[in-house]
């Protein structure tokens, strides 16, 4: 089930997470104006390539997911949830909210 964090909640469970990926599912034209440090980016409007894309993801890591605002992260965890992910969180705000380090491409 996906689990909502704070930013806080977040940075804290992220920096001990030795299982973590962090996976930015916006599109490229976002991403290309910044990221989060260490992301993986699958674009959930891709539809069946973001399903095939998640589904050759290993199961077994824990997933922090994020978008612009939240929205399009909490609905990736739902998907990746009924694909079988048992650990996704969403990054609440999204990174319109974030105030960590954010990286260009």
């Amino acid at each position: 089930m996906a689990v909502d964090l704070s930013q806080n909640e977040w940075d804290e469970q992220l920096a001990k997470d030795d299982n973590a990926i962090v996976l930015d599912v916006r599109t490229e034209e976002e991403v290309e104006e910044g990221h989060l440090p260490n992301m993986q980016h699958i674009d959930i409007r891709q539809g069946q390539g973001f399903l095939d894309a998640v589904g050759a993801l290993d199961k077994s890591k824990n997933y922090y997911v994020y978008c612009r605002s939240g929205a399009r992260s909490a609905q990736a965890c739902t998907l990746m949830n009924q694909m079988g992910f048992e650990t996704t969180y969403n990054l609440e705000g999204g990174i319109m909210n974030y105030e960590g380090p954010i990286e260009q491409s």
